[in-house]
């Protein structure tokens, strides 16, 4: 049995974002943290210690254009070097000021234009840089009653979204992000996966939904929107990441870590699930991180994300699915109950300590981050920027 969990833990995969290595936070404050990353080929860097470290993280996310860069050639190659390759293409629609009324939903038909021309751009990068999944969360949405029409914005959302997805290279997927709330107060053009998933429904094959963690109402059942999504074959990826209130884009695992565990148990369900559609869905699901990492070391920070998704993943391993099977059918309810307890409550330390060992990693990543200086070297090697508020400013281009 062992042998098959090793196998299943080795494939995982999590991606890891790249503003996550720099400085970035709240609308508040953002607070320097020493030896952030400044630019996309530090990132990259510090991506490759996680991936040294754990053997699972070899994607990277872009956000374009704070990682816009003159020769995505090179860039490709610097990530091939260092045992990574660029993952999902996320575009800004939302920095701008002709965005203050939205992007491709605003009335303003010139902004709308000029919205759609930067997802096209993108899609050109995902070509260059030989990335599946074009990522788009929209801001859009307004903040009164009355202020705009409510249909002809989920019309321009649509036209939109269909211009780009018709524009995509074979094998490519465009991930339909939505968001409750915020920037957004009154309605959100994109408000929740049912609004997500009927556009891209409405847009074609090419169009799935992707689902972050963060951005419901409190108490919804996350797991059960992915068991939903899945069945339906249109779950195309995650942003993981842990909230307490809104989208607080905290370390993911460390707020509910049984909701993260119930989400994997779904998942690891649907992989080994008999129907095809379902399966070819949950094997081809990406698995993201999303979170600006405030006050907290960013690369350390980043670990420990990725640390907590492969925890999760082990436990859900550890279901006994028969057993599961066999209360469900009988209807009792506790036994089924208690089948998933059960594993969530497994020390998965022994087994993973067994898969690092087979990978030739470091038993406890943390530990070997902390005692390896790479902080340390860093630090020294960039110094500290200056902290703002918000997002980053565009990054000086470089080749």
């Amino acid at each position: 049995m062992n042998a098959d969990l090793l196998s299943a833990l080795q494939a995982q995969r999590i991606e890891t974002p790249s503003w996550g290595y720099g400085n970035s936070g709240t609308r508040f404050k953002t607070f320097a943290a020493p030896g952030a990353a400044r630019d996309i080929w530090e990132k990259l860097d510090d991506a490759a210690e996680v991936q040294r470290l754990t053997g699972i993280a070899p994607g990277v996310a872009l956000h374009i254009p704070w990682d816009e860069v003159e020769d995505y050639a090179a860039l490709k190659k610097y990530a091939a070097e260092r045992d990574l390759h660029i993952g999902a293409i996320n575009p800004n629609v939302f920095q701008d000021e002709e965005y203050k009324l939205g992007s491709v939903t605003n009335p303003d038909e010139a902004v709308r234009e000029q919205a759609t021309a930067h997802l096209l751009d993108c899609v050109e990068v995902m070509k260059q840089t030989g990335s599946r999944d074009l990522s788009l969360w929209f801001a859009d949405g307004t903040n009164y009653a009355g202020q705009d029409d409510l249909r002809a914005r989920k019309r321009r959302m649509r036209a939109g979204l269909k211009t780009v997805h018709d524009a995509l290279p074979d094998n490519a997927r465009m991930l339909v992000e939505y968001k409750l709330f915020e920037p957004a107060f009154y309605a959100t053009d994109l408000f929740d996966w049912g609004a997500a998933y009927s556009h891209c429904l409405a847009i074609g094959e090419k169009a799935q939904v992707l689902v972050d963690l963060g951005h419901h109402a409190q108490g919804v059942n996350i797991e059960q929107i992915v068991a939903f999504l899945l069945d339906e074959g249109r779950l195309g990826g995650f942003h993981f990441n842990a909230r307490r209130y809104a989208d607080d884009d905290l370390i993911v695992g460390t707020t509910n870590p049984f909701e993260l565990f119930c989400i994997y148990a779904e998942l690891v369900g649907g992989t080994n699930s008999a129907d095809d559609v379902t399966r070819r869905t949950a094997q081809n699901v990406a698995y993201m991180i999303d979170q600006s990492h405030n006050i907290e070391p960013k690369v350390e920070a980043m670990l420990q994300s990725v640390l907590n998704c492969q925890e999760a993943y082990a436990a859900a391993l550890l279901i006994d699915r028969d057993l599961l099977r066999e209360a469900q059918e009988k209807g009792d309810v506790l036994a089924a109950h208690r089948v998933l307890t059960d594993a969530f409550k497994s020390d998965v330390r022994p087994l993973l300590r067994e898969l690092r060992d087979e990978l030739g990693l470091p038993f406890d990543p943390i530990k070997a981050h902390r005692d390896g200086g790479y902080q340390a070297r860093v630090a020294g090697e960039r110094g500290t920027q200056t902290g703002g508020g918000g997002y980053p400013v565009r990054e000086k281009v470089r080749s």
